[in-house]
């Protein structure tokens, strides 16, 4: 009797703990909601010269009517503080080196590295190198933000909660430091020399190269030996994003004026990566996609012209090995002899921690990289250090005023002209204007390396032979004005021709998206609006068409195998989310990628992971057999039999995980675009509920791009175009615009994730000159203005 009342006792004490636990944190959710910003009504603020508006249409897009330029990127400022304060915080941290402020010592070696770049030096005195016109616009950003900050009432954005912090006030060069932390996160040049190098040391440098394909019909020059013996072990790579753009002139298009299509490759996250905006001010408007943390429009339309950005992957890095002095280790040698390293000493504040002291030393050709950057650990032995010389570290760095003077361009010439200014990291820019023309530019700067360097391998530095010579700059483009075709696609792949005088790099991402957008191009004589969206939603891969005809030569041995070999016929290479077909030549490329390259790259197949199709072409094929024998045994494999059990093996292991029917299969049950939110995405428990699971199509090949082949789940999709636009020439305000995830970064806002499946099924909108839908009007008036 008194065991069932204690019992029962118990029990409600329990269930009163769960209301009362359940109770507070229904009180703290409370709390935290009331984080949301104002977005409708009259607020005063300081630094605003005269009215502005911000109305919000239904996609919770600010349009911003203000009648200068100044209040206008204050309006921006205030308008971007609103939804993506964290995110904003985020980024100029990054750039920065100070994230262990807020995360501790998980974070620290992420700033020891980028304090060692030095952004935060380097943006002072880039701010001095840049035009008046510029360093208004972004002190205007900042007042902007800034009055937000000075205005706001009630709790910060959660994640403010969650870290016991609270957001610093905005200074107009950690603008400069979002830019710079947009250059690191597009620079892929270190990592592949690193790479290469690491690889050398358990490959000879013909098969090391192999990971690097050339472009069809084009022979590489061969690797160069190292400078020294590597001596580390692989670690974890790094995914590189990509981007498509294309325009055609009004000869192809329905309205006689050029139609421009956008779709920019980054990863995943939630919030997203780009914000949209309208602003309307003395001079025109501006509509597209900013970046929170800068004033510019990035991508987007003036009126009088549209632009679309990719990635041109020009070969920017070098690293250079220094041998120490071996008389004095704070010396290494140089051509003309012992030369002092140049050191200082940088404090990382550590949340919860004492702070650290780092010694950043920098040589002749750039900041000492190794014992603070990643994939360099180890890369050298105590006589040797590594330095980056890189672009980006250049001084005087104008990138914000070309951003900012392309806004203001009237012409496909005029862009041009104005993108001189940019420094990098080097983007195809594409561009077409109301009068007809379009036009390519490649601007930025270009390393002069000595004949017959090509910048693929770490390189002597106490020789002289691999110092940059200057810098250039790619200058005008054969048919980069009004071409004959009436066409231009940048799909990442070079643009520019095989003997192009300029060297620009090694190595580029293959053709199949590029091929794709011109055939689909070629189809039809001339293209509308919803042509070229359609064209964005185009999941063909021509990568999977390359690797068919050797998937369909096999000839399963399992029942399971068999009968998902027997989807394949017919099968026109799409990589639809609702198919079983895709699905199954995913998971063939993956397992036969594996057992093909795994053993001979041991703990590098993690930096590899990413199936590569033309090297596996090439490997099934019998170009590249050497890769089929397994180096685990003694025996000498056959290619066939590796690709045979491949499948078998792949095909059970989905059976296993989506049942006995391949009919049933489909490729997004597997292959899901993954949105995470950086810091509650990786909390135990309450993780899942601040990250998007999409079933999504596509593959890293395919028009609209979705990654493959690198995560823990290597059939999760971890980047994407989370940004595309179709830029209609003969009515810009008919041009159409979707990002993922949605507009607000607060997970308490009904924008936070509104436009996930808008932005799944390409389903855009326009951003014309008076918002649609839902309005919240926010008026914006001077402090001590008169009612």
């Amino acid at each position: 009797m008194r065991l069932g009342r204690t019992l029962r006792w118990a029990w409600r004490g329990l269930v009163g703990l769960v209301i009362l636990v359940a109770a507070g944190a229904a009180g703290v959710l409370a709390w935290l909601s009331t984080s949301l910003p104002t977005t409708e009504g009259t607020l005063a603020v300081a630094g605003l010269v005269r009215p502005a508006t911000i109305a919000r249409d239904g996609h919770g897009v600010p349009y911003i009517e203000a009648a200068s330029e100044h209040d206008a990127y204050f309006a921006l400022g205030f308008a971007h503080a609103q939804d993506r304060l964290f995110q904003m915080d985020l980024q100029r941290r990054t750039g920065a080196g100070t994230l262990s402020e807020l995360f501790g010592a998980r974070t620290v070696g992420f700033d020891r590295f980028l304090r060692t770049l030095g952004f935060q030096r380097l943006v002072e005195t880039d701010w001095s190198a840049l035009a008046p016109d510029t360093r208004a616009v972004l002190e205007a950003y900042a007042v902007g933000v800034n009055a937000f900050l000075a205005g706001h009432e009630g709790p910060w954005p959660p994640e403010y909660a969650v870290l016991r912090a609270e957001p610093a006030p905005w200074k107009p060069t950690d603008s400069l430091l979002v830019l710079k932390s947009l250059a690191l996160l597009l620079a892929t040049n270190m990592h592949d020399e690193l790479t290469r190098l690491r690889l050398s040391a358990r490959l000879d440098l013909d098969r090391v190269a192999d990971f690097w394909p050339a472009l069809p019909g084009e022979t590489p020059s061969p690797l160069p030996e190292a400078p020294i013996a590597p001596g580390f072990e692989p670690g974890a790579g790094s995914e590189p994003g990509g981007s498509n753009a294309w325009v055609v002139d009004g000869r192809w298009t329905t309205t006689g004026k050029p139609l421009l299509a956008n779709d920019p490759h980054l990863g995943f996250r939630l919030p997203g990566f780009w914000y949209l905006a309208r602003i309307e001010m003395t001079g025109g408007a501006l509509a597209g996609a900013t970046v929170p943390g800068l004033p510019f429009l990035v991508l987007g339309h003036n009126g009088r012209l549209a632009w679309g950005l990719t990635n041109a992957y020009v070969d920017t890095q070098d690293l250079f090995v220094e041998r120490i002095d071996p008389a004095d280790p704070t010396r290494y040698l140089a051509p003309e002899g012992s030369l002092a390293f140049v050191e200082h000493d940088e404090t990382l504040r550590v949340k919860g921690e004492a702070d650290r002291i780092l010694r950043v030393r920098a040589s002749r050709h750039g900041p000492i990289v190794n014992g603070v950057h990643w994939d360099a650990e180890g890369s050298v032995g105590p006589d040797h250090v590594l330095a980056l010389a890189w672009t980006a570290l250049e001084p005087g760095d104008t990138t914000a005023d070309a951003a900012l003077a392309v806004t203001r361009a009237a012409t496909v010439v005029d862009f041009i002209a104005a993108a001189r200014a940019y420094q990098g990291p080097l983007q195809n820019m594409i561009v077409a204007d109301t009068e007809g023309h379009i036009g390519l530019t490649i601007p930025g700067l270009v390393p002069l390396r000595p004949p017959g360097i090509d910048g693929s391998m770490p390189a002597p530095g106490w020789t002289g032979t691999h110092d940059w010579l200057g810098f250039a700059s790619v200058g005008p483009l054969p048919d980069g004005l009004d071409p004959p075709s009436g066409a231009i696609v940048a799909a990442n792949t070079r643009v520019v021709p095989a003997d192009f005088p300029l060297f620009l790099a090694r190595d580029w991402p293959p053709r199949f998206r590029a091929e794709r957008i011109a055939a689909l191009l070629d189809a039809k004589a001339r293209h509308g609006v919803e042509d070229i969206v359609a064209m964005q939603r185009d999941v063909i891969s021509l990568a999977a068409l390359s690797l068919l005809p050797a998937l369909r030569a096999l000839a399963p041995r399992t029942e399971a195998g068999r009968r998902a070999h027997a989807l394949l016929d017919g099968w026109n290479g799409a990589m639809d989310k609702d198919r079983p077909e895709p699905l199954v030549f995913a998971a063939w490329l993956v397992e036969v990628w594996r057992r093909l390259v795994a053993d001979e790259l041991g703990a590098a197949f993690g930096e590899l992971g990413a199936p590569d199709p033309i090297l596996l072409d090439a490997i099934l094929s019998g170009e590249r057999a050497v890769w089929c024998d397994d180096a685990t045994t003694e025996t000498v494999e056959d290619c066939a039999a590796i690709a045979t059990a491949a499948f078998d093996d792949a095909m059970a292991g989905l059976a296993g995980r989506y049942g006995e029917d391949p009919a049933a299969w489909r490729w997004g049950d597997a292959h899901r675009a993954r949105h995470a939110h950086p810091i509650f995405g990786r909390i135990p428990v309450i993780g899942g509920w601040f990250t998007l699971d999409q079933p999504i199509g596509g593959d890293r090949y395919s028009i609209d791009v979705s990654s493959l082949g690198w995560n823990e789940d290597p059939l999760v999709s971890d980047f994407g175009a989370g940004y595309r636009a179709v830029y209609d020439l003969s009515d810009l305000d008919a041009s159409r615009f979707v990002i993922a995830v949605g507009q607000s970064g607060n997970p308490f806002s009904a924008h936070y994730d509104d436009l996930a499946d808008a932005w799944l099924a390409n389903e855009s909108f326009v951003l014309p000159a008076e918002p649609v839908g839902a309005i919240e009007r926010l008026d914006l008036v001077p402090a001590g203005a008169a009612p």
